[in-house]
């Protein structure tokens, strides 16, 4: 079709991407003399009236959205039988082509560009419109290299049935799949923190944290496997960036960030933090929704997303035979059970004798509280053996899921200290469960099953700064 004219308007120049569903051109607009993209539907699909509709509904939905973060439709119609949207055209490479070229990337950079697309899905959230497929290849990049958010091909609408989407329907890419979609449950505005929180740990790690063979073996691993450390992954992550990728990553989504504004504004101050740390900014700053952060300009060719359709076919098909039971079509689907988090209780501190019983207890809750900028702290000391003492520790409660308990992650801001993990059935009788480790920004220690009772001790066993910071201890 290159050099055809379609719809007597859009002259046919290049074909840049095609999928299970449609095809994209890059084409010229003979009326306004510009370039835009043409998303055409197969013709396969043009007698479909569920494609047909879907399609139409991606326009309509896209075409709602007035936001500098989301890919701004232009026209919408159907010539020679044929569906068509037109698109704002985007010279420049999608996120995932950027991956691949580059490797992971800077940490302001992927802040920068995470905080972009939450600005974009955080709009559209405000018009009740839930993306469902967030991934970098959904994400293109233009001559600035603002992040520009597109393909809504599977949003839903929040208010349907009752403010929530449909359940039993699986749709979305598996590597970057929420755990409630890949068990087809209904989703909302936490289903696109998730998908945003894969999208950003790849940025940081380099690789998506849940690899696989094929969209049920990974879908599965969503579902049930805690996400890898990512401070194991690229050590240099600050702290609270590390708890922003986890606490968007939480299997329950009423644990991660209640909104994408709330994740926005944790970005924003993950990015002040860095630019502080360099010299380069304010750890106070605030990023206007409105006004993204820019980069310096470059120009890549650009391509539009690839399959999204034959994932979603897949998915369909895969997942439903995989985490269900062949049922009557009519009956209500069995949902797969989604993991929950494990929540540590603070207790207070240990310090025998010769200590004097309290290692600042009161300030044990800031260990446990999902804030980084928050630490319980030791006392100063020139050295341990100078006092007599063995170390000193952080008293916490397994909440009753000790049992299920094999990994401990213990995230500081004065990293170098050593550490072990201890256990017991009531505070003052302790046993070690690890050997010691250097804690450096986030130290992950792995546990037998069943190995942690009702209390946890995070027992300090040296002090090369004289004091040492525990800002928060994660359980999984």
């Amino acid at each position: 079709m290159v050099g055809e004219v379609f719809a007597d308007r859009y002259e046919l120049t290049e074909l840049v991407g095609t999928g299970g569903m449609s095809m994209v051109y890059k084409a010229h607009d003979t009326l306004l003399e510009r370039n835009v993209a043409l998303k055409i539907l197969h013709d396969h699909y043009a007698d479909d009236d569920e494609f047909v509709e879907r399609f139409k509904r991606e326009a309509r939905m896209a075409a709602q959205l007035s936001h500098p973060n989301i890919v701004t439709v232009i026209d919408r119609g159907q010539a020679a039988g044929r569906q068509f949207i037109v698109f704002e055209y985007i010279d420049g490479e999608n996120l995932k082509e950027r991956l691949v070229r580059a490797g992971r990337l800077p940490v302001e950079e992927a802040l920068e560009l995470a905080l972009e697309v939450a600005h974009g899905l955080a709009y559209a959230h405000q018009y009740g419109l839930v993306h469902r497929d967030v991934k970098p290849q959904n994400v293109l990049l233009n001559g600035d290299g603002r992040a520009k958010v597109t393909d809504f091909g599977i949003a839903r609408s929040l208010d349907v049935e009752h403010g929530v989407t449909q359940t039993g329907t699986v749709l979305g890419t598996s590597n970057y799949i929420a755990p409630e979609q890949a068990s087809g449950q209904q989703v909302d505005a936490q289903t696109d923190v998730y998908s945003l929180g894969v999208v950003l740990y790849e940025l940081l790690a380099g690789e998506v944290p849940f690899p696989g063979e094929n969209f049920v073996s990974v879908a599965m691993k969503h579902v049930n496997e805690p996400p890898p450390n990512l401070l194991d992954v690229r050590p240099d992550v600050p702290p609270r960036v590390a708890l922003a990728v986890d606490r968007a990553l939480e299997k329950d989504p009423s644990q991660r960030f209640p909104s994408m504004d709330a994740f926005s504004a944790e970005l924003a101050g993950c990015l002040g933090d860095v630019g502080a740390a360099d010299g380069s900014g304010d750890a106070t700053m605030v990023v206007p929704a409105a006004a993204p952060i820019r980069r310096p300009r470059r120009r890549r060719s650009w391509t539009w997303p690839l399959v999204f359709a034959g994932l979603a076919v897949l998915a369909i098909g895969a997942v439903v035979a995989g985490l269900v039971a062949l049922r009557d079509r009519n009956a209500k689907p069995t949902p797969v059970p989604v993991s929950t988090p494990i929540h540590l209780g603070a207790i207070g501190s240990y310090d025998p004798p010769p200590g004097d019983g309290n290692e600042h207890s009161t300030d044990a809750p800031k260990a446990v509280d999902r804030d980084p900028a928050t630490y319980w702290t030791t006392e100063t000391y020139r050295d341990f053996a100078g006092t007599g003492k063995k170390g000193v520790g952080l008293v916490l409660s397994s909440g009753g899921a000790g049992p299920r308990i094999t990994r401990v992650t213990v995230q500081t801001n004065t990293p170098g200290f050593s550490a072990q993990l201890m256990t017991g059935n009531s505070q003052g009788t302790y046993h070690a469960i690890t050997g010691v480790k250097s804690i450096q920004n986030g130290t992950t220690f792995e546990v037998s099953k069943g190995a942690v009772q009702a209390i946890l001790v995070v027992w300090l066993t040296a002090l090369p700064a004289n004091y040492a910071h525990v800002n928060e201890v994660r359980a999984a």
